[in-house]
Order: C-alpha cells, then structure tokens, then sequence
C-alpha cells in the first residue's frame, strides 16, 4: 500500500487521537490549536512520504512529529504561559511538555472528548458534525454533504459548538457516577444519530454512508471497552448497529436503486455481522432494564431471519407496541401496521392505517398501495402516485416507480 492510500487511513485512525490527548493536557479551549497540529503533522507527512517512502514504523514518526510541533508551539507562545493559562483552571496541565500518547491515556482521552461533543448544551446536529470531525477525522466538505449543505455552515455550526463549549468552561473529564447515566444516554444519541445518517441519509453516496455507519459502530465498541460505559444499553446499541449493517450490502444494487427488504440477495447479508449481534444482544440482556434501544435491536434481528411466518411477524408487532411506549413517532406507527399486515391480514391492517391517517407521509401511501394492491389495482396505484408526487429523493422516487411498472 503507498502512502496515497495509508496516510487517508492513518488520518481517520490517528487525527482523533492527537486532537485528544492534547486537549486533555492543554484544555478544551485549545481545540484549534490541538487541530492544526494534528491538520500540520499529516501534511508534513504527505511531503516527507512523498519523497521518502513510508517509514518502517508509519504510527510512531507521526506522534513524533505531533510532538515536537506541540512543544514548540507551546514553548515559543508566550501568550499562552502568561495570559490565556491564568484564566483557566487546567487540572490535568503537564508542565513537561512532552505529551502522553500511551495506549491508555490515548483511549482515556478520545472517551472525554467523546463525553465533551456530546454535551447537552450543544444542539443536537452540531454535536453529530463536531463528532464526526473531532473523533472521526471526516472532512467539511463530507460533513457538508451528508447534511446537503455547504462547507460555510458547517464550519460555522462547528465553530459555534466549540464556543457553547469553552463559554460553559466544559473540561474534558468523565462525568461523576450520579451524572455518567444521563450523560451517556445523551453519548449514546449522538452515535445513534451518526449511524442513522450513514444508514438511512438523504445523500447517495454509498462509501460515504458506510463510512459513517462504521465509524458509529467504532464508537460504540470503545464505549465498551471502559468498565464504567459497558452497560447493557451499549451493547444492545451495538448489537442494533450490528444486525442493520449485516444487510448494508443488499440494500442498493449496482446500479445505486435501493433494494426493498422483500428483494434484498440475502446471500449478500454478512453473516459475520449477524453473529456479533447475537453476541451483544446476549450481553445486553444481563440486566432487567430495558432500553429503546433493546427493542430496536430485537426487531432488526427478526429481520435478519429468512424464514417468513406468522409468528415472527407477530413478534415484531409486540416489539413494535413496546417500543412505542419509549417514543412515538409516523414512521414506528406505520411499521407496527405493517407487521400487522403480514401476520393478521389486510382488514386489520387497513382498520389499523384508517386511525392513523397521515396525508402528507410518503410511507403511509406506500404501505397503502401494498395492501390494496392484492385486491384492488386502481386503489393501489392512486397511492402509489401520491407517494411518488412526496418523495423527495430520486432513488425513493425509482423504487415506487418500479412497484408500479410491477403492476401493469
């Protein structure tokens, strides 16, 4: 492998490790500066493999690099001795210089930073953009597209992030006991988010969804790796994140149209993957409370079974009654109607989407024309029509189309 394709991945590896460990010895209120240093030592190493050919041990020049750039900045700034140390209380300032990047203090400085983007003071978009700069090494400009937005917003989103951070003087330290389980359901929002928008994002881009669909389960397995955050919610987490990305691959064709899940080559499904959620879901079960996240992680396993029968259709709808009792939404509404459908026939399931009645969903539509369309052709296409006419994407768009074309 040359350096064009190494230093990419060493810089997702390494980027986040870097900006870490030097915010947990210099304080949060240096982020930029830990950046720059990290964004400096990269591109040294661009120019330097260049010539030279990769080194023997490509990990270590990097953090020897990244070191001797942060002591000499930090010894040649004045400024920063004199003015900007005495406003802030550092607990963890080193006077030597030198900075630790042990395996240790690199895994316990990534899960501050971690709790840190995850704080509740900041929105909720903004702390899924700064985690997937900070502690995933995207670029803005990826950023920027997978919110289908510009590297102008993005950046400042990100900047006003760090400001809330550094106004409310956020130190990067695990929170106390009493606080570490709301703070880490709020880690565990942020993650959840980030896999939702490799999963199921508006963009196209399948390396880039993945992408971040890898980087999610990345996190959450550090998460584990921390006595204090390996609780049965991260593993059922994981074991969700698990069960949906065995079937990443049989979602979009080769031509980049989305599979439905009735279509999907389940020769395509990664088996591997199905396994390590059967492990973390058994993990997660060692404790007698239940999360969102337990239930979710329930259903994609049924979805990851082949065989089609009424009980597990009927076990799907039961997890899907559950789970609306820990939120409600349109889309979890239509879900539980259509695993109705399947174990309890058309009546109910019509009876079911008669209460609901959501005129301006695609996916009430969508499901409706599936229903009328074993029975009643013209039914099904005028939904089938008013779904088409409220997708946004092209390849939604594709995929309804394509059902009609089935029907003519």
């Amino acid at each position: 492998m040359d350096e064009l394709a190494v230093l990419p991945h060493l810089f997702r590896l390494e980027y986040s490790k870097i900006v870490s460990v030097l915010c947990k010895q210099y304080g949060f209120h240096q982020i930029e500066t830990a950046e720059d240093i990290a964004s400096e030592t990269f591109l040294v190493a661009s120019q330097a493999w260049g010539n030279n050919g990769i080194p023997e041990k490509p990990v270590a020049w990097l953090y020897a690099v990244a070191k001797n750039k942060a002591k000499n900045l930090i010894q040649r700034d004045s400024l920063y001795q004199n003015k900007i140390l005495p406003r802030y209380q550092i607990e963890n300032y080193v006077e030597d210089h030198d900075f630790d990047l042990s395996e240790e203090n690199v895994k316990d400085s990534q899960l501050r930073m971690l709790f840190a983007l995850s704080h509740p003071l900041i929105p909720l978009e903004s702390q899924i953009g700064i985690s997937l700069k900070i502690l995933c090494g995207f670029g803005i400009d990826e950023i920027a597209k997978a919110f289908l937005s510009n590297k102008e917003t993005i950046n400042k989103r990100l900047s006003r992030a760090k400001e809330k951070l550094r106004e409310n003087n956020i130190s990067l330290e695990l929170p106390s006991s009493d606080d570490l389980k709301s703070r880490l359901t709020s880690v565990l929002r942020t993650i959840y988010l980030i896999f939702n928008e490799g999963y199921a994002s508006h963009n196209q881009d399948k390396i880039l969804r993945k992408d971040f669909c890898l980087e999610a389960i990345r996190l959450c397995t550090f998460l584990l790796e921390n006595e204090k955050t390996n609780t049965p919610e991260v593993n059922a987490l994981l074991s969700l994140f698990c069960f949906h990305i065995s079937r990443f691959d049989a979602r979009m064709n080769d031509a980049g149209e989305i599979v439905l899940f009735e279509d999907q080559n389940r020769n395509l499904w990664n088996q591997e993957f199905i396994q390590k959620g059967e492990y973390f879901f058994i993990q997660s079960n060692k404790d007698r409370n239940i999360s969102k996240y337990h239930l979710e992680a329930a259903i994609a396993y049924w979805h990851t079974l082949s065989e089609d029968n009424v009980d597990k259709w009927e076990t799907i709808y039961t997890l899907y009654t559950g789970l609306l009792e820990f939120e409600s939404s349109q889309i979890l509404l239509l879900n539980r109607a259509y695993a109705l459908f399947r174990f309890k026939g058309r009546d109910e399931a019509l009876e079911e989407l008669g209460r609901l009645d959501f005129p301006s969903n695609r996916y009430y539509f969508s499901l409706l024309g599936e229903i009328y369309c074993e029975f009643d052709r013209k039914k099904a296409k005028d939904c089938f029509r008013k779904a088409y006419s409220m997708a946004e994407k092209p390849s939604d768009q594709l995929a309804i189309q394509k059902r009609m074309n089935l029907m003519e």
